[in-house]
């Protein structure tokens, strides 16, 4: 049997989760994706697959055989759509990394969108604040936001995301009201992540002029959504994105401190390893991005990261 044509079917087997409906998509019978499978099976000398009259699940074996399979493929995939010999549709599975506070109404509108519009595409979305390494990890692509990119990966700029002190009405009443200047903010509670220097924070006020910021630590959390509840508990003020609370500003539950002071830009990044070979499927949900987030166009927009972690600030 053809080795390319066993690795696409035990790919789709995968990502549709039965023989049956493998086979359908790849118009072979049933027992043929089977064998395809099976001959996959005796080449590598390990099982890939627990099977049941009613359910398949990948071994440990398996796992670590799609992850690596799956990515030839959309390699494989690329290289023929950049010459012309293809034009198949996006399709596959696509795995990416993104703040914790991307889990907002307003971005899984974004993720419907896609998927209406590219239904072939699987997204597997992990939320982490955490540095992820992107090849090791297996991740196609990661989102990520900060405010001075470093050289080596490749990144496009999607959207600006406003990131904002704030706290809850009751908690600052406590606390006796809203600070006037960015040097009262010290006798507040903050809820910081481990991840920030609190010596380098400052504010952009009136005219341009910079302020140093001080911040005194009421809590550490590295989840952005834990920082939201702890702020909304009243235990304290926090920067928080926009994205995250906008809904919270709006209604009154949250107000922003210094409103004529700002946070340093942060931009929203999507980071990826090379622009040589780029799966239909990345490619189409980078471009997709772009266009809904309000980010530049692709050749203009795109330059060099390092590193492999977020710098996000929630």
């Amino acid at each position: 049997m053809d080795r390319l044509t066993s690795l696409r079917v035990f790919r789709e087997v995968v990502e549709s989760g039965s023989f049956v409906a493998a086979a359908e998509h790849l118009s072979i019978s049933p027992p043929m994706a089977s064998k395809h499978v099976a001959q996959l099976e005796k080449s590598l000398g390990a099982r890939l697959l627990h099977r049941s009259s009613r359910h398949l699940s990948l071994t440990e074996a398996g796992s670590a055989w799609y992850e690596q399979s799956r990515r030839a493929l959309d390699l494989l995939d690329a290289a023929e759509a950049a010459i012309g010999q293809t034009r198949e549709a996006p399709r596959g599975q696509l795995k990416l990394s993104a703040p914790v506070w991307c889990a907002t109404p307003r971005f899984a509108r974004v993720l419907a969108d896609y998927r209406e519009r590219f239904p072939e595409v699987l997204i597997d979305i992990h939320l982490e604040n955490r540095k992820v390494d992107l090849a090791a990890d297996g991740y196609d692509l990661a989102l990520r936001a900060t405010q001075e990119p470093s050289p080596a990966l490749i990144a496009r700029p999607l959207c600006r995301v406003p990131f904002h002190l704030a706290g809850t009405p009751a908690y600052l009443r406590r606390m006796g009201g809203n600070p006037a200047l960015p040097a009262d903010v010290g006798r507040l509670g903050a809820i910081v992540p481990s991840y920030v220097n609190l010596d380098n924070l400052s504010l952009k006020g009136p005219g341009g002029r910079m302020f140093s910021l001080r911040l005194t630590p009421a809590l550490r959390s590295d989840d952005t959504t834990l920082t939201l509840h702890a702020v909304r508990a009243d235990m304290g003020i926090a920067f928080l994105p926009e994205w995250l609370i906008d809904d919270d500003l709006a209604e009154g539950r949250l107000v922003r401190l210094l409103p004529d002071h700002a946070a340093p830009p942060v931009t929203l990044f999507a980071v990826y390893t090379s622009r040589q070979y780029m799966a239909p499927k990345l490619r189409s949900f980078i471009d997709f991005l772009g266009e809904r987030l309000g980010g530049q166009a692709p050749a203009a927009a795109e330059r060099t990261l390092s590193g492999q972690g977020h710098a996000t600030p929630g």
